[in-house]
């Protein structure tokens, strides 16, 4: 019975690794050939060289969309094509977050070293976050993002917790009567199943959506 689940296990894993590697190789954005796909019980291992940090970011989003796939661990290094100081890095993003006007960039700062970028700062909308982290992670040079700007919460608890209710209720992609909201001073904890990443995905958005949301701990199980 062991040696039986052994094979069993082996030609899932054989089976899942296919359809990532199908996947990765049917995405125009991601255009390296220098990747690695590991599998281990729904668990994916990405390796391999990119010369982008938003082709890095495309692989693990094409792999967690496909079926059977529960995790994934995202160890793809960055080679940047052309090389960029910390400087010229630096500058670029500035004018980036500038750009947008969706980015109250006069409350967020920025540091840059060795290519990767840290954000930080307050906002009061968690787009203005999204937004933030969106205008600088495919800037030419960039290695890597850390997003610590902080989302100001505004509004009741049972204000968030009922207005997100209300967003799940409204979505086609999501099942709401197999989530459960939990919401403490603007933290959401979401509970339940799902049947895909995809539904888990749109119901974590729909919970960042709402006003003074700060944290969304999302605890949702998948069962295909």
């Amino acid at each position: 019975m062991i040696l039986l689940h052994r094979a069993k296990s082996n030609i899932a894993d054989t089976d899942l690794r296919d359809r990532v590697e199908r996947q990765l190789d049917w995405e125009p954005e991601i255009t390296s050939t220098d990747l690695g796909v590991a599998t281990d019980n729904g668990v994916v291992t990405l390796t391999g060289f990119v010369n982008t940090y938003g082709e890095k970011l495309a692989a693990e989003r094409v792999t967690l969309k496909t079926y059977g796939v529960s995790a994934v661990a995202n160890d793809i290094l960055v080679k940047p094509m052309f090389k960029k100081t910390d400087t010229d890095i630096a500058s670029a993003a500035l004018d980036a977050l500038q750009a947008r006007v969706d980015v109250p960039d006069e409350k967020i700062k920025l540091t840059v070293k060795d290519g990767w970028i840290t954000l930080q700062g307050n906002v009061d909308w968690y787009y203005q976050k999204n937004a933030a982290e969106f205008a600088v992670k495919y800037l030419s040079g960039v290695k890597g993002l850390t997003d610590n700007i902080k989302v100001q919460p505004q509004v009741s608890t049972i204000e968030v917790k009922d207005k997100i209710e209300d967003a799940l209720k409204r979505s086609a992609e999501v099942d709401a009567r197999r989530i459960i909201v939990q919401a403490s001073d603007g933290k959401v904890t979401l509970r339940g199943n799902v049947r895909s990443w995809f539904e888990k995905q749109e119901a974590a958005t729909a919970a960042w959506a709402a006003p003074g949301v700060t944290q969304v701990s999302n605890q949702i199980a998948i069962v295909p």
